[in-house]
């Protein structure tokens, strides 16, 4: 894995882009609904203000700022991908009938 230089600024602006592992797939416009609300769930749990934001079938780019008093935005990214992939299987075992 690379190792990638990260500068943690409190109150800083931040470029992301995110895969999914099968860049094949189309899960993030097939479910942008769950998508959408584990960032709303995240963003209130821990603030920040998305400046853009674009989501592509496999991969999303998003560029957002964080309040003056934290520089913590691996929490929020983690907590959006967590969210996202437990929503997607709560659905996916919904929709085949399994209670969630």
């Amino acid at each position: 894995m690379p190792n990638y230089r990260r500068n943690f600024v409190a109150g800083g602006c931040y470029f992301f882009t995110v895969n999914v592992l099968e860049r094949q797939r189309t899960l993030l416009t097939d479910h942008i609904d769950l998508l959408r609300d584990a960032v709303r769930r995240v963003k209130r749990l821990y603030s920040f203000h998305i400046d853009a934001w674009v989501v592509l079938p496999d991969h999303m780019h998003m560029v957002l700022t964080l309040p003056p008093d934290t520089d913590d935005f691996p929490v929020r990214l983690r907590l959006m991908k967590l969210l996202f992939a437990k929503q997607r299987i709560a659905a996916h075992r919904t929709s085949i009938g399994h209670a969630p």
